[in-house]
């Protein structure tokens, strides 16, 4: 796929997440078959750039290009500050988060928030391109603010006239957040109003799934992000089904052991052993859930606070899983009304 002047061996996104799409994640889900992956928000706030936090979302040593940086603000100089900070340190791409729906960032009247002010959307976007005029420049966002201002085709093409490269939406609103099915009727309405290539997203979690929404849509390629969490290789599943029209079996328990282990290995060399453990202990539950035993499992190795006692934990556990000859079985999509 070409993409913001970038070729890509797919089309196929790992969305933004916080608290997930660090280095070690990105990095395993395009080894997995992902195209693309977009890093964890980086706030505009300068008095943040300090901090442990942003240094590790702004470390990209030896991740596989291109590198998207997404950026999160609602002040238009601060904004414009941030993409040339990410840019100096390596940001190929820089994306603009207008999508998130959570408190603490809407409050700021960041992400989602933003879709309100379409004057104050402009002025952020043209800042920004203005301000990395060598980077291409992306937005996120979501279909509207609430269902009575679903505002998201207006948006798109104030985005494109602002020099945005590509738009990812998300198929419901601030005021949905998570909850219900996502719609993609405004993804479809959005894709015939602008010229640049648009990113469909929002409970893509089958490679059925994801051959639908892009039927449905016209979109030019799908984002993943909450269904990647303990399944980075759905990337490698949905490639494979888009080009032959086939079903790969899920992985056999001693694979999944062993992306497991390799994404911990990566977690504790990135974080340090006494973070490393307690943020691999959400990606492990991610791993094991819906496999026999894993409550159980999961609860024991919660108490784990040494790298050796976490390992030796899931390496017992998949052993005994592949002993007794236990297989993947995915949950049908709920969305065959969409498939048909």
């Amino acid at each position: 796929m070409q993409f913001a002047g970038f070729s890509l061996p797919n089309n196929l996104f790992v969305a933004p997440m916080a608290g997930v799409t660090d280095r070690p994640f990105r990095q395993l889900c395009k080894r997995l078959g992902a195209g693309l992956a977009v890093s964890e928000m980086v706030s505009s706030n300068t008095l943040l750039y300090a901090t442990d936090k942003t240094r590790r979302r702004t470390d990209h040593t030896g991740e596989t290009e291109p590198i998207s940086v997404q950026i999160a603000g609602a002040d238009p100089e601060l904004m414009a500050q941030a993409a040339r900070f990410n840019a100096d340190n390596g940001a190929q791409i820089i994306d603009i988060n207008m999508g998130c729906p959570a408190k603490k960032v809407c409050n700021k009247a960041a992400g989602s928030a933003l879709m309100r002010d379409e004057a104050l959307v402009a002025q952020i976007l043209a800042a920004v391109v203005a301000a990395v005029p060598d980077t291409p420049v992306t937005l996120k966002m979501r279909t509207g603010w609430d269902r009575d201002n679903r505002n998201a085709p207006r948006l798109a093409r104030i985005a494109e006239d602002c020099g945005i490269r590509a738009l990812a939406i998300h198929g419901r609103t601030r005021e949905d957040k998570y909850m219900g099915n996502a719609e993609y009727d405004t993804i479809a309405a959005i894709k015939t109003a602008v010229g640049i290539p648009v990113i469909a997203n929002g409970d893509i979690d089958s490679p059925e799934k994801a051959a639908a929404v892009l039927r449905h849509t016209g979109a030019d390629g799908v984002m993943i992000g909450r269904a990647a969490q303990g399944r980075p290789w759905i990337f490698r599943e949905i490639a494979h089904y888009l080009a032959t029209g086939k079903t790969l079996a899920p992985p056999p328990v001693t694979e999944i052991r062993d992306i497991c282990r390799s994404h911990l290995d990566d977690l504790y060399a990135f974080y340090g052993e006494w973070s490393g453990v307690r943020i691999a202990r959400k990606h492990i539950a991610w791993y094991t859930k819906g496999l026999a035993g894993a409550h159980v499992f999961r609860q024991a190795m919660n108490t784990e606070d040494s790298v050796t006692g976490q390992l030796a934990a899931v390496d017992h556990f998949f052993t005994q899983l592949s002993h007794q000859g236990v297989a993947v079985h995915y949950q049908a999509s709920c969305f065959e009304e969409l498939a048909a």
